[in-house]
């Protein structure tokens, strides 16, 4: 068996793909130790890993981003954001999270070190340290893909590719554009670096892609617009099956499900969910008068509260929920309006379930886009659509069965993965000739 180390940056985004990943190599008996943010020690002690916290300097809490660092909030979504979220989150964290990790890898010689995209402790090992000297690489993909490309658009707006030679040389102007209006945060990049001894030798956000051994990408192809230049070592592993809640006790209105009404799920997911007057209160408002059954999966405590006084008088076809496993709901649903959070979607499409995708904040419009590229749903290009926009594009779903059938296509195509396998695979050709 392996010793694996699993590492993340400390946001719940980040780390719940990496702790289901991490509780499945427990259950095969590898000896796993968890390397994020404190706040999740309890969640990988409960799965039998180890846990260590990141040192205090990198050891944020997404919870309170925003007391913070104010200034996030007053930055428009693009650019500006992601520069600051990389300079303060990412990379200003980075020296750090290094050193923390190779004072845990001098008390547990891990075999495998494996991480999100947003963990840049691998790239810096990949970077640092000759390949016999350091532990195997791999590392989770679980956001669009953003390595830039000649065969697609620029990563950030949620521009569909088109092929042909004049499609190529629209990307390849693009990209350029791009690494320009980055120019600032590519300096940044390669002085922290330089900081720990190391040279960046690529375009910083094509680098955790570059700078690995094995880059396993949680989806499969047919949600990935196809390029013909994807490092060798970037494959496809499928889209993680959703985490089971046996304990979860089913609400009152939980039959209701089951009455044979059309069932819309309206999300934020558990991230960019602080103001629900950006899509779930809209999404209750519309679809008010319309014979679907909404059910409101707020993924806040207060959630239905909030709802509530913001409503004043809640529909009649309206169920207000705070945590709602989606592995319990979603099989009932029949359309999910979500502002695009890639491991949502991903979920609801292992379903089969058609989407509204909403959303315009960090990869987001990506999402939308491929929800849209692929037919499996309508994106409404914008994170906080109107009223007649919403009520619109949900009828579209549920009354046009092309996206349910393009839903229930990528389902199909899920299901011939089996990620944990994959991963699995990946660690034991890592083992066996070390203990061979």
């Amino acid at each position: 068996m392996a010793k694996v180390i699993v590492g993340a940056t400390p946001f719940q985004g980040h780390v719940s793909p990496v702790l289901t990943v991490a509780a499945d190599l427990v259950r095969r008996g590898h000896e796993v130790v968890v390397y994020t943010g404190s706040r999740f020690e309890e969640r990988a002690l409960a799965i039998g890993a180890r846990f260590q916290a990141l040192p205090p300097e990198a050891d944020l809490d997404d919870r309170r981003l925003d007391t913070l660092f104010p200034a996030r909030a007053t930055l428009p979504p693009g650019p500006a954001q992601l520069s600051f979220d990389f300079e303060n989150f990412f990379l200003g964290h980075l020296p750090a999270q290094v050193r923390g990790l190779r004072a845990l890898l001098a008390e547990f010689p891990a075999d495998v070190v494996l991480g999100e995209l947003g963990f840049w402790s691998i790239p810096v090992l990949s970077l640092a340290m000759a390949p016999e000297e350091r532990p195997t690489l791999v590392t989770l993909g679980s956001i669009p893909l953003l390595i830039q490309s000649d065969d697609t658009p620029a990563f950030g707006p949620g521009i569909l590719p088109t092929s042909g030679k004049e499609a190529r040389a629209r990307n390849q102007a693009m990209n350029a554009e791009v690494r320009q209006i980055f120019a600032a945060l590519q300096t940044f990049g390669e002085a922290t670096l330089q900081e720990m001894g190391v040279t960046l030798p690529d375009y910083l956000f094509d680098t955790p892609f570059r700078r690995t051994d094995h880059y396993l990408q949680l989806t499969v192809p047919g949600f990935e617009y196809p390029r013909s230049d994807l490092p060798a070592h970037l494959r496809f592993v499928g889209t993680l099956p959703p985490s089971r809640d046996d304990g979860y006790e089913e609400p009152a209105w939980w039959p209701e499900l089951s009455s044979g009404r059309p069932v819309v799920v309206v999300t934020q997911g558990t991230v960019a969910n602080s103001d629900l007057n950006d899509l779930v209160i809209p999404t209750v408002r519309a679809l008010a008068d319309l014979d679907v059954l909404v059910v409101a999966a707020t993924a806040r405590e207060d959630g239905p509260a909030v709802v509530r006084q913001a409503l004043r008088d809640v529909p009649d076809n309206v169920r207000l929920a705070g945590f709602v496993p989606f592995d319990r709901l979603l099989p009932h649903a029949d359309a999910l309006v979500t502002n695009g959070g890639y491991g949502g979607v991903q979920t609801a499409l292992y379903h089969g379930v058609p989407l509204v995708a909403a959303g315009a904040s960090e990869d987001k419009p990506e999402v939308a886009a491929r929800v849209e590229w692929t037919g499996a749903g309508v994106n409404l290009r914008t994170s906080t659509p109107g009223i007649t926009e919403l009520r619109t594009a949900v009828q579209t779903v549920l009354n046009d069965p092309g996206y349910r059938s393009q839903a229930e296509v990528l389902a199909k195509e899920m299901g011939q993965y089996d990620p944990f396998d994959a991963i699995a695979d990946t660690i034991d050709g890592v083992a066996s000739p070390r203990q061979g």
